[in-house]
């Protein structure tokens, strides 16, 4: 039976993600997501591990600095296995230019209990509406 704590450790995988991507954390995605993990979004997908910690070195060569926040959450639980949505916005600076393409999304999200952990085995990226927005130089 699923209790709050569930709940919790989803939202914590849902914000270790974020931090993760945002610090180029390999290890903190190790501890979120599952050996067999898909992550795709417009025009991507990643399978496996592996393959989705690369593409945090993607993240760093295309953007100086990323800032993901975890806004809310909704998950249906169902003994080790659970489905639900993470909502949130991702901002990225841009390298080439100073400027922000900020996006507003949803994640749809199924995660399985291993050991005890929760991991992500998917996760679909969902972007609501994006913009692009000048930053002050230096930032």
């Amino acid at each position: 039976m699923a209790g709050a704590n569930d709940v919790d450790e989803l939202r914590r995988t849902a914000e270790l993600y974020a931090i993760g991507a945002d610090r180029r954390d390999k290890a903190l995605w190790r501890a979120v997501l599952a050996e067999d993990c898909v992550i795709e979004g417009p025009g991507f997908t990643c399978t496996g591990l592996e393959e989705n910690l690369g593409s945090i070195d993607l993240l760093g060569t295309m953007f100086r600095r990323t800032a993901h926040r975890v806004s809310g959450q909704i998950a249906e639980i169902e003994g080790d296995t659970a489905r639900g949505e993470t909502f949130g916005t991702a901002e990225h600076l841009l390298n080439d230019a100073d400027a922000v393409l900020a996006w507003t999304l949803r994640y749809q999200d199924t995660w399985r209990r291993h050991d005890g952990a929760w991991r992500f085995t998917h996760r679909k990226i969902v972007i609501d509406w994006e913009e692009t927005r000048p930053v002050k130089p230096g930032a």
